[in-house]
């Protein structure tokens, strides 16, 4: 099986069951996106469960509770917009979304600067970064690109991303090698203190 199609039907087989009880703990109809583990004070998740946390389970994630974003939490956070030059097509583009520490203060994640980010897309690309680099660069999760909704298959839904072209050591690199912290399809955070 190709390997986008089986990440798009093991996307779809995971998501919902897991989307079904965290909508009855968070009492949001709202499809969840985005789940934070480990340093967070703050939780409306149970356990991982391997039954309904399919993609986490092929991925070899654990946690004992968590905090599940979904859309209308990120929605609700203040945008930013950032109009990097993409590795894609090697033009400039306005993503928008809130900042990445605005998201993980939903979960009131403890992120000094010395805690470690793991942050994982759908495919299992898993980079890790600082808390500090994180506020250095400014990131945020991307929710759009040129005003339009990110899409699973394409970038999205959720995008960590910062704008490279506006720090003097990423915009030296070619543009191939300034994103590579930045996971499209993100779906889950870690926060290691």
């Amino acid at each position: 099986m190709h390997k986008r199609t089986f990440l798009a039907s093991l996307l779809a087989t995971a998501t919902l069951p897991a989307a079904a009880q965290v909508a009855s703990a968070t009492q949001s109809s709202s499809p969840v996106l985005l789940t934070i583990t480990g340093a967070v004070d703050k939780t409306n998740r149970g356990p991982f469960d391997a039954a309904s946390d399919v993609l986490m389970a092929k991925q070899q994630l654990a946690f004992t509770s968590a905090y599940a974003v979904d859309w209308q939490s990120l929605a609700a956070l203040p945008a930013r917009t950032i109009e990097p030059t993409l590795e894609y097509d090697n033009k400039p583009h306005k993503l928008s979304g809130p900042t990445l520490m605005d998201v993980l203060a939903l979960a009131q994640a403890r992120v000094p600067d010395s805690a470690t980010l793991a942050l994982r897309a759908i495919d299992g690309y898993a980079p890790t970064m600082s808390a500090r680099e994180a506020r250095t660069y400014a990131f945020i999760v991307a929710t759009h690109r040129d005003g339009m909704p990110l899409h699973v298959g394409g970038l999205g839904p959720l995008w960590a991303v910062y704008d490279a072209d506006r720090y003097a050591d990423a915009a030296a690199k070619p543009v191939s090698q300034r994103f590579a912290k930045c996971p499209w399809g993100l779906y889950h955070i870690e926060v290691r203190a």
